[in-house]
C-alpha cells in the first residue's frame, strides 16, 4: 500500500471536484499551434495576390497588358500629331520631338503606373521579373521637375515586346482560371503572330523616327516600306536616306532571318505532332452534335472500314460523328482513308489513351452517345489484350458512368470483369459455337454473317449466274423488331398462335416471324411454339429485307380482281410487298383447303403450274392448315424425348448408355458460362479414357476406328485446349439434339490440355482428345480423319505474330489445302484471321470460274459493298469463317440492342426456357411432293411447329478452267479397271507399294491393250489421245496422293477400306437463300434451316394429352418424313 500511494501523482495547487471529474485541471499544459505563419508576410501576400490566386493574377496581368498597349497607342497618336516640317537640321529631329502637354500627361501617368507595377515585381522576384527597358521607364519625376525633358524622345514603341510577354502570361493564367489545358499549337501560333507584329511595329516606328532627319516619312510610308521589304518585293520607290535608318533595316532583316525560321520550325513540328495525335473534339460540337467514341489498341484499315461501313449503313446515324481514340499513330493507309471527303468530315482521330482523363476529356466521353472498346486480336498474348480492354472499360465507366459501353472481349474467362457493360461480345464464345453448329447445320457461320451485316441486296445484280442473283437478293434480309399493336404486318394476328402468325405473315407479306418478347419480361423467345398466343403489347422479331416503316403496299387492281376469283375469302391477299415478285402465290392459297383427302395434283395442279408428283399418284399427300389456336400440341416435336428408351437399347457406345437427357454441367471452365441442359453421363469418365490414342485398362484402343463409332466423327484441330472449346461441345451435346445423332468429337490438340479443362468435359459423352497436329499425316489418320464427317481447323493464336499482317493465315491455309488434296471428300471448316484470305481456300491456279469471282469481288469493293467476299465459293458454302465478321454484331447492337441476344439463342450459347433452337432438315426425294418453300412452311407449322428461315442449296456446276476438262469414256477405260493397289503400282517405282510381283505381266498386258485401243482410234482423233494422256496424268497425281495415305495407314496398322470411296465435291457449289419467297421451288438435297420450339416447354404444356398426340403422330409419319 505504501508503494502504491507513492506512485499516485500529487494534485495541482488549484483544483476543484468538477475539474477532477472532467479532467480540466490538465488544460494548462496545452499549447495552441498556428500553422502556415510564413504566408502572413508582405512578400507572401503579394505572391498570393499576383500568382497563386489565379483570378487576381489574371486581372493584374490584364491590367499590365493594357498599360503596355496604351503606351504604344499613345506613341502612334504622338507620331500622327507630329509635324514633319518643323524638324530641325542635323540629328536634332531624332533626339527631340514635339509632344503636346495633354499627351505628355497621359504618358507620364502610364509611366507612373508601370513603375509601381515594376516595384511590386522587384519585391516578388519569384514572379519571373518583367525587365522593363530603361528608356521606356524613365523616372517621370525628372520630366515633371525639368520641363525641357518633356520633349525628349523616348522609344515607347518598344513596349510592344513587353505587351507580347504580358499577353503570353495572361493566356496561361486564363487557361488556369477556367481549368482547361490549352494546346501547344495555339500557344505557338500566338507567339508567332505576336513576334511578327512586334517586328513589323518596331521596324515601322524605328524607320519613321530615324527618317525625320532624312525623307520625313509618314507612318503609312514606313508601313509600306516595311511590307515591301519583308515580302522581298523591293520596288525601290521608298528607301531610307541616312545611315542610321539603313542600319536599322539591316538589323531588323537579320533579326527576322534568325527569329522567324525558328518560330516556323517549331510551328511546323507542332503541326506534324498534332496531325499524329489529332486535335480535340470541341465542346460546342459535343453539345450540339451526336458522336460515338471508338477505343482501340491498334487501328487497322480493315477494322476501321468495317466499323464505318456498318455504322453509317443505318439512315438515322448519318449525322453522327465518330471519334477514334487510339494510343498509336495512324499508319499511311488509315491516314489516306480519313482524307477522303466522305470520312474526313465525320471521323476525328485522337491519339491518346483511355486511361488518361485528359484524353477522355479531349474525346468528350461524358457527352458521347456510346463508347465501343475493341480488343486487339492481333496481339500475341490474347490474355494481355483482354486485360488492357478491361482497364479501358473501367476507366471509361469511372469517367463517364452514364455512357453506354459496347465491349469486345477475346477470352470467355474475362467476361465477368465487364458485366457492367451494356453489350459484350466474347469472340471465342461466338467463334466456337458457330463452328460447332456448322457441323450439324451446314454454313451456319455464313447464315449468321448475312443476318448481322447490313446490305440492300444489290451485290452482283447484273451477274449472269442465276445463283448469284438469288443469293444476293436474299442476303439483304435482316432482323427487325416491331410492337405487335403498332405493326401493319402483324397487328391482324393479335390473339392468334405464334405459328399461325408466322406462316400467314410469310405467305402474305414475305415476313418471317421468328421470335417474340413479352412486355413484362426482358427475355427474347425464339419460336415459343403454337401454344404462345400473341398480344398487342408483344415485341415481335422478324426477318425481312427492310423494316416495315420503310415498306409500302402496292395495290394493283388487276391482281386484286384475279385473286378475288381464285383465293378463299379467309385470305384475300389484297396487297404485297414490292421486294418480292410473288408474295402469296396461288399454291400457298390452295394449301389452306381443309379437305385432307385432296391430293396436290387435284388441289393446285392448275394453280401452281408445277409438274406431276415425281413419287407417283398411288398415295395422296396432304398438308393440314395452320390453326389459329392450337388445342393439342403437335406430336413430332416429342420425338426428341419419347424415343430415348429406344435409343438406349439400340446404341452400343458405352459412354452413351449411361447418358440421361436432362443435366447441367457441373464443372464450367470459366465464370459466366450460361447453363445449358445437356446430354451427360452419370459418372465422370476417367481422364485416361478421354485420350483417344492411348490405351488404358478401361479401353485397349489406340485409334479412332477401333472404337467402332456408329456416327461419323467431328475433328477439331486447335493449338491448345482453350476455355472457348467448351462452347464447341455444349451446342453439340444440348438436350434437344437426338441422342442417336450425337457424333463423336475428337479434339486434336498440339499441347496437352490442363486438368481443369478435362474436368469440364469428362461428363460429356463421346468426347475425346488427342495430342497431335494437322501437319502430321499419322496424327490425322490415328484420330480418324478417313471416316470423319467434319474437320474444323481453328486458327492458331501464335500465327498472329507475323511480319506481315495478312501472312498470319499462311500456315493454316497451306495445311487446309493439303487436307483438301489428300481427303477431297472431307468437309473442312476453317477459321481465318483475315477475310481477304478466303480466296486462297481450295485454291486452283487455272480456274477460270475463280478468276471471274475475283473480278466480281473487285467490282463489289469499288461499289462500296459491305460483303465483298460473299460470292467466294468457300464462304457461300460455309467452309470458311473469319472471326472479324463478328465485329459487325457489336456495331449493329448500337441500333438493334437485341441482336446479340438473338444471335446467342441461335448459336445455343444461351438457353432460355420456352425459346427454340436452330436445327436443319434435309429435303429428300420423297419430300419433293411439297414442291415449294411456302408449302413446306405450312407443312412444318401445322405438324411440328417449326419455323423455317432459309435454305442451304447445293447445285452441280461445271467449272471451266484454262485447260479443257477431259474425261475418258467408259469404253476406253473399262479394260483398265484393275484393282486400286495395282493402279498404284503402275505409277512407277517411286510409288510402288505392291508386294506381289506376279501381277506385273498382267499390268503390262492390260497396258498394251490400252495402247492398241487408243492406236486404233488415234488416226481419227489425234487430239483426243493427247487429252486422254493429260487426263491420265491428272489421275495419277490423285492416285499418288492416295498411295501415300494408304502407305501410312498400312504402316500404322489401320485398315484402308473405304478411303477411296470418299467422294469429291469439287463440281458442286453451295449457297444460302435467307428467307426466300414462298414460291421458291424445293430441290433435292436442300437443307432447310429451322427454329424448332423448346421440347421441354411443349412437354410441360401437353402432358395430359400426350397419348393423343402420339397416336396422331403415327398417322402423320407417312406424310411427314421430315
Amino acid at each position: 500500500m505504501v508503494e502504491l500511494e507513492k506512485e499516485v501523482l500529487p494534485l495541482p495547487p488549484r483544483y476543484r471536484f468538477r475539474d477532477l471529474l472532467l479532467g480540466d485541471w490538465q488544460a494548462d499544459e496545452r499549447v495552441q499551434v498556428e500553422f502556415y505563419v510564413n504566408e502572413n508576410t508582405f512578400k507572401e501576400r503579394l505572391k498570393l495576390f499576383f500568382i497563386k490566386n489565379q483570378r487576381s493574377s489574371l486581372r493584374v496581368r490584364l491590367f499590365n497588358f493594357s498599360l503596355k498597349l496604351l503606351s504604344c497607342l499613345l506613341y502612334i497618336i504622338r507620331v500622327l500629331l507630329d509635324d514633319p516640317q518643323e524638324g530641325r537640321g542635323g540629328w536634332t529631329p531624332i533626339i527631340w520631338v514635339n509632344r503636346p502637354l495633354p499627351l505628355w500627361g497621359l504618358q507620364v501617368s502610364g509611366g507612373i503606373c508601370r513603375g509601381s507595377y515594376s516595384c511590386c515585381w522587384e519585391v516578388c522576384p519569384v514572379l519571373g521579373g518583367g525587365l522593363c527597358l530603361p528608356t521606356a521607364n524613365l523616372p517621370p519625376s525628372a520630366q515633371v521637375f525639368w520641363p525641357p525633358l518633356r520633349n525628349l524622345f523616348i522609344p515607347v514603341f518598344l513596349n510592344c515586346w513587353l505587351a507580347k510577354h504580358a499577353l503570353e502570361n495572361m493566356i496561361n493564367d486564363l487557361h488556369r482560371a477556367i481549368q482547361r489545358t490549352h494546346s501547344a499549337m495555339f500557344n505557338q501560333v500566338l507567339i508567332l503572330v505576336c513576334t511578327l507584329v512586334c517586328l513589323m511595329f518596331t521596324c515601322i516606328c524605328g524607320i519613321q523616327h530615324l527618317e525625320r532627319a532624312g525623307n520625313n516619312l509618314t507612318l503609312f510610308d514606313s508601313l509600306y516600306f516595311c511590307i515591301v521589304t519583308f515580302s522581298t518585293v523591293g520596288f525601290g520607290d521608298v528607301t531610307p536616306k541616312i545611315w542610321p535608318s539603313q542600319l536599322l533595316v539591316v538589323i531588323m532583316i537579320c533579326v527576322a532571318l534568325i527569329v522567324l525560321p525558328i518560330q516556323f520550325e517549331q510551328l511546323a513540328f507542332l503541326w506534324m505532332e498534332r496531325q499524329k495525335s489529332g486535335g480535340n473534339y470541341s465542346r460546342y460540337r459535343a453539345q450540339t452534335e451526336k458522336h460515338v467514341v471508338l477505343c482501340v489498341s491498334s487501328l487497322k484499315i480493315d477494322l476501321l472500314m468495317d466499323f464505318l461501313n456498318e455504322f453509317y449503313a443505318h439512315p438515322r446515324l448519318q449525322d453522327y460523328y465518330v471519334v477514334i481514340l487510339c494510343p498509336t499513330e495512324m499508319d499511311v493507309a488509315v491516314r489516306r482513308v480519313l482524307q477522303i471527303p466522305l470520312w474526313s468530315q465525320r471521323v476525328i482521330f485522337l491519339q491518346g489513351s483511355a486511361l488518361k482523363d485528359q484524353d477522355l476529356m479531349r474525346a468528350k466521353m461524358d457527352d458521347a452517345e456510346a463508347c465501343f472498346i475493341l480488343s486487339n486480336r492481333f496481339e500475341g498474348d490474347r490474355i494481355a489484350a483482354d486485360h488492357q480492354t478491361i482497364l479501358r472499360a473501367w476507366a471509361v465507366k469511372d469517367f463517364a458512368p452514364n455512357c453506354p459501353l459496347y465491349v469486345q472481349i477475346l477470352k470467355p474467362e474475362n467476361k465477368f470483369h465487364i458485366k457492367f457493360a451494356d453489350h459484350v461480345v466474347c469472340e471465342e464464345e461466338f467463334k466456337y459455337a458457330m463452328l460447332a453448329l456448322n457441323c450439324v447445320c451446314p454454313a451456319t457461320s455464313t447464315l449468321i454473317t448475312l443476318l448481322i451485316h447490313t446490305s440492300r441486296g444489290q451485290d452482283g445484280p447484273a451477274s449472269p449466274e442465276q445463283w448469284q442473283r438469288m443469293y444476293s437478293r436474299c442476303s439483304a434480309n435482316e432482323v427487325y423488331h416491331v410492337r405487335l399493336g403498332d405493326s401493319k404486318f402483324l397487328s391482324q394476328y393479335q390473339g392468334k398462335s405464334f405459328t399461325y402468325a408466322s406462316f400467314h405473315a410469310h405467305k402474305k407479306y414475305g415476313v418471317c416471324l421468328i421470335g417474340v418478347c413479352r412486355e413484362d419480361k426482358n427475355n427474347i423467345l425464339l419460336n415459343p411454339g403454337p401454344c404462345h398466343i400473341l398480344a398487342s403489347s408483344d415485341t415481335c422479331f422478324y426477318i425481312n429485307i427492310s423494316k416495315e416503316e420503310n415498306s409500302a403496299f402496292v395495290l394493283r387492281q388487276q391482281e386484286h380482281l384475279h385473286r378475288s376469283r381464285l383465293a378463299t375469302p379467309a385470305y384475300p391477299g389484297l396487297t404485297r410487298l414490292p421486294v418480292h415478285s410473288i408474295i402469296a402465290s396461288m399454291g400457298t392459297v390452295a394449301m389452306d383447303l381443309p379437305d385432307s383427302d385432296s391430293s396436290p395434283e387435284s388441289a393446285d395442279g392448275t394453280t401452281l403450274g408445277l409438274a406431276a408428283d415425281p413419287v407417283g399418284t398411288e398415295k395422296h399427300h396432304s398438308i393440314a392448315p395452320v390453326l389459329e389456336v392450337v388445342d393439342t400440341i403437335p406430336s413430332p416435336t416429342f420425338d426428341l424425348l419419347s424415343d430415348q428408351s429406344e435409343d438406349e437399347a439400340t446404341h452400343s457406345d458405352d459412354d452413351l448408355q449411361y447418358a440421361h437427357p436432362g443435366g447441367y454441367p457441373t464443372n464450367s471452365p470459366y465464370i459466366g458460362s450460361s447453363p445449358t441442359l445437356c446430354h451427360l453421363v452419370q459418372e465422370k469418365i476417367p481422364f485416361c479414357c478421354l485420350r483417344l490414342d492411348k490405351s488404358c485398362h478401361h479401353y485397349p484402343y489406340e485409334d479412332a476406328r477401333a472404337y467402332r463409332f456408329q456416327n461419323k466423327l467431328i475433328i477439331v484441330s486447335a493449338e491448345r485446349a482453350a476455355n472457348g472449346l467448351y462452347n464447341f461441345i455444349v451446342p453439340l451435346r444440348a438436350y434437344y439434339r437426338p441422342r442417336k445423332e450425337l457424333s463423336p468429337i475428337v479434339l486434336l490438340l498440339e499441347n496437352m490440355p490442363e486438368t481443369h479443362f478435362l474436368e469440364a468435359i469428362c461428363r460429356f459423352p463421346l468426347v475425346y482428345y488427342m495430342v497431335g497436329s494437322i501437319d502430321n499425316l499419322d496424327d490425322l489418320l490415328r484420330c480418324g480423319v478417313t471416316f470423319a464427317a467434319n474437320m474444323v481447323v481453328v486458327d492458331k493464336e501464335s500465327s498472329v505474330i507475323a511480319d506481315e499482317d495478312y501472312m498470319a493465315d499462311a500456315k493454316t491455309i497451306v495445311n487446309v489445302q493439303t487436307l483438301f488434296r489428300l481427303f477431297p471428300g472431307l468437309n473442312i471448316i476453317t477459321e481465318l484471321t483475315h477475310p481477304a484470305n478466303m480466296r486462297f481456300m481450295q485454291f486452283k491456279a487455272k480456274d477460270r470460274y475463280a478468276l471471274a469471282l475475283s473480278k466480281l469481288e473487285k467490282k463489289e469493293r469499288e461499289n462500296g459493298s459491305n460483303l465483298v467476299f460473299m460470292f467466294r465459293l468457300p464462304f457461300a458454302a460455309g467452309k470458311v469463317f473469319s472471326v472479324s465478321m463478328l465485329d459487325t454484331l457489336l456495331y449493329q447492337s448500337f441500333v438493334k440492342d437485341y441482336m446479340i441476344s438473338i444471335t446467342r439463342l441461335l448459336l445455343g450459347l444461351d438457353s432460355m426456357p420456352g425459346s427454340g433452337f436452330l436445327c436443319a432438315l434435309k429435303v429428300t426425294e420423297d419430300d419433293l411432293w411439297i414442291r415449294s418453300y411456302g408449302r413446306l412452311y405450312q407443312k412444318l407449322c401445322s405438324s411440328t411447329g417449326d419455323i423455317p428461315i432459309g435454305i442451304y442449296r447445293t447445285e452441280s456446276h461445271l467449272f471451266s478452267t484454262a485447260e479443257p476438262q477431259v474425261s475418258v469414256s467408259v469404253e476406253d477405260y473399262e479394260d483398265t479397271r484393275e484393282p486400286r493397289d495395282a493402279l498404284i503400282c503402275r505409277m512407277g517405282p517411286r510409288n510402288s507399294t505392291c508386294s506381289d510381283q506376279a501381277e506385273q505381266p498382267l499390268l503390262r498386258r492390260k497396258s498394251m491393250q490400252w495402247v492398241r485401243r487408243l492406236s486404233r482410234k488415234g488416226g481419227r482423233h489425234p487430239e483426243r489421245i493427247s487429252q486422254q494422256r493429260l487426263t491420265l496424268y491428272r489421275r495419277s497425281e490423285r492416285q499418288e496422293l492416295g498411295a501415300l495415305v494408304k502407305t501410312r495407314m498400312k504402316h500404322l496398322g489401320l485398315s484402308a477400306a473405304g478411303y477411296m470411296d470418299m467422294l469429291d465435291h469439287g463440281n458442286t457449289l453451295s449457297y444460302i437463300l435467307l428467307n426466300p419467297s414462298p414460291d421458291t421451288r424445293l430441290e433435292i438435297n436442300d437443307v432447310v434451316y429451322l427454329i424448332r420450339p423448346d421440347p421441354l416447354t411443349l412437354v410441360s404444356a401437353s402432358s395430359p394429352s400426350r397419348k393423343a398426340s402420339v397416336s396422331r403422330s403415327e398417322d402423320l409419319k407417312d406424310s411427314t418424313p421430315l
